[in-house]
């Protein structure tokens, strides 16, 4: 069994926010498989089936600053392996249109991180890290909270896509392969 985790602030006013596009990504795939969701261990879950593959689609409902403790819930509850689990979230370190895959790592400046690292005692949880930019003049909780400009959205709904297709790939090929195959930037200026 996997569980791939997209990290966001439930409710209305965080839709198509910039912090929300690990939300936007679990969202697609359960879209394009139509998977429903029930609320169960202070996240929305819902299950499909890739190949022989049983995986979870996770959105923590616990606000990102406490994404950890809805994810310690879930991997104890369903007794899932770290590097079974796969974070998506968003990264202002990295340009909009660009994502990264990795193995492990800090939280680096992200709180939803710091907290899952911190309550399951580990770094080594692979991620797929979004960017979203930044901008040096809006401080960093402004900025995250912002909705994409209407410029940015085409790039939001790519990067989405490509992510979703790199969840997939994690499901069926594995990290590594996983990593080979999506650690490249999808738009060039």
């Amino acid at each position: 069994m996997k569980a791939i985790v997209g990290l966001g602030n439930p409710g209305n006013k965080y839709v198509l926010t910039r912090h929300n596009i690990g939300f936007e990504v679990i969202d697609y795939l359960a879209t394009k498989y139509s998977v429903n969701f029930k609320s169960h261990l202070k996240a929305h879950i819902g299950v499909l089936h890739i190949d022989s593959e049983k995986v979870l689609l996770v959105k923590p409902q616990t606000y990102m600053n406490l994404s950890g403790e809805s994810l310690l819930e879930v991997t104890s509850y369903y007794d899932i392996e770290l590097q079974d689990v796969l974070i998506v979230y968003d990264d202002i370190d990295l340009d909009l249109g660009k994502m990264r895959i990795r193995k492990h790592g800090s939280a680096g400046t992200h709180n939803g991180m710091r907290s899952i690292i911190y309550n399951l005692k580990s770094q080594d949880i692979p991620r797929l890290r979004i960017g979203i930019g930044k901008q040096e003049n809006i401080p960093l909780a402004n900025y995250v909270l912002q909705r994409f400009s209407p410029d940015e959205m085409p790039i939001a709904k790519e990067i989405v896509i490509r992510a979703g297709d790199g969840v997939i790939s994690f499901i069926k090929d594995g990290i590594n392969l996983c990593m080979n195959k999506y650690n490249i930037n999808i738009i060039d200026d």
